[in-house]
């Protein structure tokens, strides 16, 4: 048998006021929404909730967008966390997959951060959908066998990868064993590259779900081997191309039968087809940079227009600042007797609400014993860590000018960071910052130092 898989990958970038947590705000461009994730989810994610698309196809959703979702639009996620359960009901195993915390372009990533920022979005996942996630998305797909390595040592069963991103994958969308480090490997699924395009950039002109099966993803069968996997952003359904939620319907309850296919999903997949044959990454790759090294969220490239090279001095600077927040927390909890990176793993509970507080935490540990000032700097510098990890989301890189929304809320996250490790240790970590941003320069002749500048106005103000 044939068999057919949609993977949605849900996200809205994180926006607004860190100072706020998740305040956004109204957006310019949004209207007659608030903001555009209102918008997103009164286009995509509650018609497509409401149609029953989230039980037919495989999907992720980002934290960030979890959380928002969870507050502003509760009977969406209720509806989506729902849909997960049925499937799992009906089939054995769920539907859904998680993704890293803060959407970090993990290969350009220390190890450490590596690490933290899967720790966490498990941890999410598990939270709200009630159980381990059996496979992970990786942010824009960017792969190293690193990242890898870690995925497969957190029980991660699988992954997704585009067909240029691997070396072998001759069977179709697979799945496929990637051999790692110490005897582990991983599964990766292959999605079709053509056709996942196709659907995410010419939806409108494709004639309709019936009309493209018959014509495009039926003849597909002689050649794609037994797993057919399109994989693209879920706001194509709806949100980018407006009505298109009944594409997917359609696709998935009527079309793909017709014309010979099992529609099936990726946890489902996994379990009853194990994978067969074998495939190598292309590491330092993802689906939307074709320069390699991730040069897009780095150094900047083609990707974009104009002069990118403020991506590589916004990322410096993140990174010394990153380096600083680390040493001052390093040196506060190594005389603690526990190990500080596995705290900071566990600060998790704490950010999606299963443990109180950083105190509470703390507790846990068996340091009730700390006094009050010792405790408030530990949980200070943990909730520095909290922003320090945030300011690396994927879209603070992904536009053509720093002069935007999500650079400005990387460096706003940085400052906060650097604000709360003053906080607590009384070290200044800002005016190095400032002095990093600003080699950045935002195509209207400002730099990142005068941006940060502002935020710390703004903040006074």
């Amino acid at each position: 048998m044939t068999h057919f898989c949609v993977h949605c990958h849900f996200y809205q970038p994180p926006r607004g006021d860190p100072f706020v947590v998740d305040g956004l705000g109204p957006e310019p461009g949004a209207q007659p929404y608030q903001n555009f994730s209102e918008k997103a989810a009164a286009t995509c994610y509650r018609p497509n909730a409401e149609l029953g698309n989230f039980e037919l196809m495989s999907f992720n959703i980002g934290a960030t967008l979890l959380r928002w979702m969870q507050h502003e639009s509760p009977d969406t996620f209720a509806a989506i966390i729902a849909a997960d359960r049925a499937h799992r009901e009906r089939w054995g195993v769920g539907n859904a997959i998680a993704v890293p915390q803060h959407h970090t372009i993990l290969p350009l990533a220390r190890q450490r951060d590596k690490i933290t920022q899967i720790a966490w979005g498990l941890a999410s996942f598990a939270h709200r959908f009630g159980r381990p996630a059996e496979g992970v998305w990786l942010p824009e797909m960017a792969v190293d066998l690193e990242t890898l390595d870690i995925l497969a040592s957190r029980g991660v069963q699988f992954t997704i990868l585009g067909g240029e991103q691997v070396i072998g994958a001759d069977r179709g969308g697979g799945p496929y064993w990637v051999k790692l480090t110490a005897g582990r490997q991983i599964a990766v699924f292959v999605r079709d590259d053509f056709l996942s395009n196709q659907i995410a950039f010419e939806l409108p002109a494709l004639g309709g779900a019936g009309r493209w099966a018959r014509g495009t993803l039926g003849p597909h069968k002689k050649t794609g081997g037994r797993l057919t996997l399109i994989a693209t952003e879920g706001e194509t359904f709806g949100h980018y191309h407006r009505g298109e939620e009944h594409f997917l319907r359609w696709l998935l309850s009527y079309e793909a039968h017709a014309v010979g296919y099992e529609v099936t999903t990726l946890v489902r997949d996994l379990r009853d087809h194990p994978p067969e044959a074998q495939v190598e990454i292309k590491e330092f790759t993802s689906w939307n940079c074709p320069h390699g090294q991730l040069r897009r969220w780095a150094t900047g490239c083609d990707c974009t227009s104009g002069d990118s090279r403020w991506k590589g001095a916004l990322r410096r600077a993140l990174d010394n600042l990153a380096s600083g927040v680390d040493e001052v927390f390093l040196s506060e909890a190594a005389p603690l007797g526990v190990e500080p990176w596995t705290l900071r793993d566990d600060y998790a509970r704490v950010v999606v609400g299963e443990v109180a507080d950083g105190q509470s935490l703390l507790r846990e540990y068996g340091f009730g014993h700390l006094s009050e000032p010792q405790t408030g700097r530990i949980v200070t510098l943990l909730e520095a860590g909290f922003f320090r990890q945030r300011m690396y989301n994927s879209y603070a890189f992904f536009h053509e000018d720093l002069n935007q929304p999500e650079p400005r809320f990387a460096i706003a996250n940085g400052v906060k960071a650097a604000m709360l490790v003053e906080r607590a240790a009384g070290q200044g970590l800002i005016p190095s910052f400032r002095r990093d941003l600003a080699m950045a320069a935002a195509s209207d002749g400002r730099s990142g130092a005068d941006i940060l500048d502002e935020i710390l106005a703004e903040n006074r103000a």
